[in-house]
């Protein structure tokens, strides 16, 4: 459980759509409160996700090859396979951007896109913001982590640590951002209109790795459990 959490936690902190959104939020005037009430709904959406797992297990694991643990692995199989097929989507959707704008057939104006996404998120009020953080969760990485939540054991400290670990990684990036902005703003400022750029160029890549290596763990993991 601790090593899938692990790696579950680390996609989400660096799956870069939540991450471009937030250098929008914290860039906007009272980007800090932004941040700060986007980072707050976002960590409640883990939080909730996994207390009602807890509740519906009473913390305590269903009894392996059971038919609660053998539907999970089943679910979290599914899971693994939509991640892996999402990445090849979004590799195919990025191929033939690509090849529209060779052929001079893409639309639209990058620059005014990006400008009119600015003006509106500097419109965004702190709710707007927390909104923001709820919409934009990976829910499906976070569905993987509910079903490897189910076997925590809350009888024992290592499972506590474990969820609270995974809490705090799958948040350390916005987290890092946030006291970035508080402690250094000029600093932040440029580094973060910088970490923008980069995604503008890179974040369909990053998206297609991110999903296709989770998905390839959780696939390999879950079809050796389903078999041993």
């Amino acid at each position: 459980m601790v090593l899938d959490l692990l790696l579950i936690g680390l996609a989400i902190t660096v799956y870069p759509l939540p991450i471009l959104a937030f250098v929008l939020v914290v860039s906007a005037p009272r980007g800090v409160w932004k941040g700060l009430a986007f980072i707050l709904a976002w960590l409640a959406c883990l939080v909730t996700v996994i207390a009602i797992v807890l509740l519906v297990t009473d913390g305590q694991p269903p009894p392996p090859r059971s038919p609660p643990s053998t539907a999970v692995l089943a679910l979290k199989l599914a899971l693994g396979l939509g991640l892996i097929v999402y990445s090849e989507h979004r590799r195919r959707r990025r191929r033939r951007r690509s090849a529209a704008a060779v052929g001079g057939t893409a639309d639209g104006n990058p620059k005014t896109s990006r400008s009119s996404i600015t003006s509106r998120t500097d419109e965004a009020t702190v709710w707007s913001a927390a909104s923001l953080a709820v919409l934009l969760q990976p829910w499906g990485m976070v569905s993987l982590a509910a079903t490897t939540v189910v076997e925590a054991d809350l009888s024992h400290s290592a499972s506590f640590l474990a969820l609270l670990g995974f809490c705090v990684l799958a948040t350390s990036s916005l987290l890092a951002m946030e006291l970035y902005t508080v402690f250094a703003p000029e600093r932040a400022h440029v580094a973060l209109a910088n970490l923008r750029a980069w995604l503008d160029r890179h974040k369909d890549p990053a998206i297609v790795v991110t999903c296709l290596v989770l998905g390839l763990w959780i696939v390999g993991r879950s079809l050796y459990q389903l078999t041993a």
